[in-house]
């Protein structure tokens, strides 16, 4: 899905461009994928309603822009988790923090998700939405599909990404550079002090 890879950091925030190693994603590239996403979500639901739940809070921004382009019925809510443990490593105890708002009792559900990794948490929210729902699907801005260790189904990818610690466009690094145009490479010296 990748067609290059951007090396140079030429536009965004100039406070951390010294924090980046390179940009992954352009906001070009970006941009065109995620309306490519919305027309294809569109037509597999074929008109039919959906309520679009967005896992917080790095799926922000993706989840804007992807709503510009569904062409459907949309309601559109927020789940918030917490997985327990260390910085680095989850005890694998996941929590509910914020439950959705809106009834999902016989509604078809689109989970979207700024990046997958080990899919553990999705995997969990998956299989709590489905006691609840009639249907579940998830579209995921990142897919890092080398660091998987439980098996999840994604109906919708964005971009397949290598396992590199990405930022921007929504996902952060100690609640900083969220605010970028683009997905960037951060500098393993920034985030291992």
């Amino acid at each position: 899905m990748m067609d290059e890879q951007p090396t140079e950091i030429s536009q965004g925030a100039v406070y951390c461009q010294r924090d980046l190693a390179s940009v992954l994603l352009t906001a070009e590239q970006i941009a065109a994928r995620v309306a490519e996403l919305g027309r294809q979500i569109t037509r597999d639901y074929g008109g039919q309603p959906v309520v679009v739940l967005g896992v917080l809070n790095g799926v922000v921004v993706f989840l804007a822009d992807l709503l510009r382009h569904l062409d459907l019925p949309c309601e559109v809510d927020f789940v918030t988790l917490a997985s327990y443990g260390s910085s680095t490593v989850s005890s694998g105890e996941i929590t509910l923090v914020r439950e959705p708002r809106l009834p999902l009792e016989g509604k078809r559900v689109l989970v979207v998700e700024d990046i997958v990794d080990t899919g553990r948490t999705l995997a969990w929210l998956v299989n709590w939405l489905r006691e609840r729902a009639a249907e579940v699907r998830v579209c995921c801005l990142l897919d890092k599909a080398s660091r998987r260790e439980v098996p999840v189904r994604l109906d919708y990818v964005g971009f397949e990404i290598p396992d590199a610690f990405v930022v921007g466009y929504g996902l952060d690094f100690a609640q900083a550079y969220r605010n970028l145009p683009y997905v960037a490479v951060l500098k393993p010296e920034v985030y291992q002090r």
